[in-house]
């Protein structure tokens, strides 16, 4: 994990978690059915709706449900960017308890074949609403947590 920052209220975290299953299955979950993760990731993921759009499109809205830190959160996200080459989807926060703490808050996932497997990056990009508000690494965590059992269905199926 690292984390840089050029002001006190910027900042970005990223890690690589290797896992097993192939790059572009692990894409596909989150371009084409993330409303399913849910089943896959219990603990972490309750539920993914379709707002606007279509799955799988840039410009669609999704909501997630989702256990952090102790407590059921909900995230409102807009589909910003998908790179099926680079298998990267990038989602903008636009809604939801995240932006009790973040002015902005951005998460981009790549997956890059490795040998048997792949790796995955995650890449969270934010703007603390003050400089009290602690970095998220306890989401970074979340999305650790998720690709292990995404990585784990995916070598099941």
């Amino acid at each position: 994990m690292t984390s840089s920052s050029s002001s006190d209220l910027f900042g970005t975290l990223e890690t690589n978690v290797e896992i097993k299953a192939e790059a572009q299955k692990f894409h596909h979950i989150f371009k084409h059915t993330p409303h399913h993760v849910s089943n896959v990731s219990q603990n972490i993921i309750h539920g993914c709706e379709l707002h606007e759009g279509e799955w799988g499109t840039e410009g669609s809205t999704i909501s997630w449900t989702y256990f952090h830190d102790g407590e059921k959160k909900v995230a409102k996200q807009i589909i910003e960017a998908i790179d099926d080459e680079k298998n990267s989807i990038t989602f903008k926060v636009i809604e939801g308890d995240l932006l009790e703490h973040f002015k902005s808050f951005k998460a981009t996932l790549k997956v890059t074949p490795k040998g048997d497997g792949s790796v995955v990056h995650w890449f969270l990009e934010y703007e603390k609403l003050h400089d009290e508000i602690i970095d998220p690494h306890t989401l970074l965590q979340l999305a650790i947590d998720l690709s292990k059992d995404l990585e784990s269905h995916l070598l099941q199926a």
